[in-house]
């Protein structure tokens, strides 16, 4: 399946979600990352990222597509490299 991911976390959270993203997806913008992962990629990407939150303050943003599918993106203005580290 494809997978698009946004997090919104706290600091001190930022680094730990930012490796586990990066280990299974493309990093694309600051908090944002997009690939395909098999379904046992994604449960284990679901697992590591819920034991890395808080649920209580932090939020982590899915949005997967059936196996087969892309989704078509487009970019206005312009285009940022993806950060290399998280201030």
């Amino acid at each position: 399946m494809y997978v698009i991911v946004v997090y919104d976390t706290a600091v001190e959270r930022n680094p730990v979600i930012l490796r586990t993203c990066r280990r299974y997806l493309h990093h694309v913008q600051r908090s944002v990352f997009e690939g395909a992962l098999s379904s046992a990629q994604y449960r284990r990407f679901q697992i590591a990222i819920e034991t890395a939150i808080d649920p209580t303050y932090d939020s982590v943003l899915v949005y997967t597509f059936p196996p087969g599918t892309t989704p078509h993106r487009e970019s206005w203005g312009t285009t940022q490299p993806a950060p290399s580290t998280i201030l």
